[in-house]
């Protein structure tokens, strides 16, 4: 089970590599890192389990995060209707984005990162995505609003870019343009990796 011990913080090397494209089909070694991953998001996101372990809750996990500099991401959050949705993606990518940005009101948190951060991260109100599953199948999706922040949070990290790289430095609050939504989540605050 992956705990935060496992978690690596902002400074190590890792975390400003580009990771490896990953081979697909996938070995049996890195579905497992995938399920790994996958299970600690459902168990921070999991009040007892959180509290047992000490983990932060979270929402996407990069294997750059755990060492393992590797192009896979985790997401676990609700949709656009509510539904609870959990993605593993293997070598992803945008491949269109719209010109609308977004930003998260509360700002962007941080699994690696063990401070508060303040500032709009900008990122795109809509993307649509290409990338493989844990069966090795190449699958698209269209993401918008919060799950479009969190994968491009996460793709960020298999780029070597941390969320406060973007923020404008001589202006943290400043906001994007062109025009942009404003995503308020009303959950826990709950880190995006």
């Amino acid at each position: 089970m992956l705990t935060m011990d496992d978690i690596i913080r902002e400074g190590h090397p890792t975390l400003r590599k580009t990771a490896e494209e990953v081979e697909v089909p996938l070995t049996s070694e890195n579905k497992q890192l995938l399920e790994k991953m996958m299970e600690f998001l459902v168990h921070s996101q999991d009040p007892e389990i959180a509290e047992q372990y000490k983990l932060r809750p979270g929402v996407g996990l990069a294997a750059p995060q755990i060492g393992i500099s590797k192009r896979m991401v985790v997401m676990r959050t609700t949709d656009q209707q509510d539904e609870l949705v959990e993605y593993a993606f293997v070598n992803p990518r945008i491949v269109s984005h719209s010109a609308e940005t977004t930003y998260l009101e509360s700002g962007e948190g941080c699994l690696s990162v063990d401070r508060e951060v303040s500032g709009i991260v900008p990122r795109y109100a809509r993307i649509k995505i290409e990338a493989y599953d844990l069966n090795g199948n190449k699958v698209v999706k269209r993401l918008r609003g919060f799950l479009a922040i969190v994968f491009q949070h996460e793709l960020d990290h298999l780029n070597g870019i941390m969320f406060y790289d973007r923020i404008d430095e001589n202006d943290p609050f400043k906001k994007p343009l062109p025009p942009q939504e404003v995503i308020k989540r009303n959950e826990l605050d709950e880190p995006l990796s």
